[in-house]
């Protein structure tokens, strides 16, 4: 998931930039609102992936934050956190009505901030990936039928759990994505990490087998999870 950074602290970009890689994000780190909004053109970056999400501080050198957010969203439909220490309910509101999804108070818990990432980048995924909630996935051989909760392997069906289903549809509605383990618990079981974390890896020990595609689903150590889209 590529992820931009407007933040023109070096150190606080740095310390935040090396927290969010290793959950899975690619970093790309704007110092000022003119460099956050040329790395947003539709051509600045025509072969890499859309931004999933921008975190925006918005005490600028150049342009205040809400000039900034107002702009990007002329430009763009990508999620947009605000990260400021202003806490006042009117920045708040300010901040939420000229179009940000989101708005984090510094300091803030980073186990909150990467809950709320992917929060608000879950609620783009069908402008992004043009995936409808209620249509099918084909990653190779995989069928997964959304709708009907069907999944078949060369057009043989597979039977699974609930939670086996909805564990796959996650992974597969975002492939090549890492999704942490916390999120995967929270998504699909729909509580906290703490005592849950060995039913996550039988689950997915399970659709490795019956899936018969051991590499469909890969662990990224000390992270959590990821789908491999299956090559032609």
């Amino acid at each position: 998931m590529r992820l931009l950074l407007v933040e023109d602290d070096d150190h606080v970009a740095a310390a935040l930039s090396a927290v969010l890689a290793r959950h899975g994000f690619d970093v790309v780190h704007a110092r000022s609102g003119e460099e956050a909004l040329r790395a947003l053109l539709p051509d600045a970056a025509p072969a890499r992936a859309p931004f999933a999400v921008v975190l925006l501080d918005l005490g600028l050198p150049d342009q205040d934050g809400y000039e900034v957010c107002g702009k990007i969203r002329k430009l763009s439909s990508t999620p947009v956190i605000m990260v400021t220490a202003r806490a006042d309910v009117r920045s708040r509101i300010h901040g939420l009505n000229l179009g940000a999804d989101d708005y984090v108070v510094k300091p803030y818990d980073t186990g909150e901030l990467l809950a709320r990432i992917h929060a608000v980048s879950r609620r783009n995924v069908p402008d992004e990936a043009g995936t409808p909630a209620d249509s099918d996935l084909r990653l190779g051989p995989v069928h997964i039928e959304l709708p009907t909760r069907r999944v078949s392997v060369d057009g043989a069906a597979v039977q699974l759990t609930r939670k086996e289903f909805d564990l796959l549809a996650l992974l597969a509605q975002r492939p090549g994505v890492v999704f942490r383990r916390e999120q995967i618990i929270s998504e699909v079981w729909r509580t906290s990490w703490e005592g849950t974390g060995r039913t996550l890896e039988v689950h997915v020990a399970s659709l490795r087998s019956k899936l018969r595609m051991p590499a469909l689903i890969e662990t990224v150590r000390g992270v959590g999870y990821r789908l491999v889209a299956p090559t032609p």
